[in-house]
């Protein structure tokens, strides 16, 4: 049997967008200070000149900076959304390493069925009725944590549909925590959206993405449950993956698409932005503060503060530059 794959990089962190960075510092103070010198963004900023010359020529590599004279001794920043799209382009490369990393899956499960009697761990069945048991086994018998990645086909009843669901928000009420990847058009489906939105306002973490390699529950370290369908939609495999290598594997490729998914909220991605929300993203992408987004807008600092919170829970994003991003992903700006 061949060896499971390992789990993808992390991504690199959002550097210009990033304001505890040195990248980040330094992009920023451009935003706020177009024409400026290297020697004028280092006082600023309270850096080393050097270290700041140093991030310039490295941001001027990636194109995040451009110089404002032929001399190179005043620098402009590139505006912000055009840094977040060069940042999602990047973003690509990282999705198709993570197909890749399906496809690598997908060989790897084909070969573990063809040897599973000889696979200590696995065990396969056929069917949806023994996939939708397998799944409910696995919500009543979990104690920390649940991860599921979730993709059509769908096997269940509309009375397995309300029986797992059920089952879900029990488990969650008794401590264990629920960590969801959706395909990335999940709140769009009128079957899967009401079901996702209220086990998300139960608690549920969940992120979107799209090209999800596979159906798969893991629950705790001690089960997974991978659905594997055919050609014929009714010809499904089920692999059962008790503690082994393959489970570690399965538990990688989960941790690895988490990280390159989007947060999603229960308020899902079609909410409406007038011009000014967008000036408040953009700006809130670029590392603004409340402060600055007032004075360029001409607004109450109250009225930003509540309106960039507004803009986050809406994003399900836990930082202001996260928000940008995610909003430029959906569209938004």
């Amino acid at each position: 049997m061949p060896e499971p794959p390992e789990p993808l990089e992390r991504p690199e962190p959002l550097a210009p967008l990033d304001a505890g960075s040195e990248h980040g510092a330094v992009y920023q103070d451009l935003v706020r200070h177009p024409g400026a010198r290297a020697e004028e963004v280092a006082a600023r900023t309270g850096r080393d000149t050097a270290a700041v010359r140093a991030a310039l020529a490295e941001l001027a590599a990636q194109d995040h900076v451009v110089p404002a004279d032929p001399t190179a001794r005043t620098w402009e920043a590139q505006p912000p959304i055009r840094v977040v799209e060069t940042l999602l382009a990047r973003d690509l490369l990282r999705h198709a390493a993570a197909r890749q990393a399906g496809a690598d899956l997908e060989r790897f499960y084909r070969s573990a069925r063809r040897e599973a009697g000889r696979y200590e761990g696995l065990e396969v069945v056929e069917g949806g009725p023994r996939f939708i048991a397998a799944v409910k086994h696995m919500h009543r018998t979990a104690r920390n944590q649940v991860r599921i990645i979730d993709v059509p086909p769908y096997y269940g009843t509309p009375a397995d549909n309300i029986e797992l669901e059920e089952l879900q928000r029990g488990r969650m009420a008794a401590g264990v925590a629920y960590r969801t990847l959706y395909y990335e058009s999940a709140f769009d489906d009128p079957v899967t959206a009401p079901i996702m939105t209220r086990v998300i306002e139960a608690g549920e973490q969940a992120r979107t993405l799209a090209d999800l390699p596979l159906k798969l529950l893991i629950g705790d370290d001690q089960l997974a449950v991978a659905a594997l369908p055919g050609e014929d939609p009714a010809d499904l495999s089920v692999l059962l993956v008790r503690p082994s290598s393959l489970l570690r594997a399965l538990s990688n490729v989960f941790e690895s698409l988490w990280k390159l998914a989007v947060p999603a909220s229960a308020s899902g991605t079609g909410t409406h932005l007038d011009a000014r929300d967008r000036q408040i993203l953009t700006l809130m992408a670029s590392g603004a503060t409340d402060e600055a987004i007032a004075r360029r807008l001409d607004l109450g600092r109250r009225t930003v503060v509540r309106r960039v919170s507004a803009l986050q829970q809406a994003l399900g994003a836990t930082t202001r530059f996260q928000a940008g991003v995610q909003a430029a992903r959906r569209g938004w700006l």
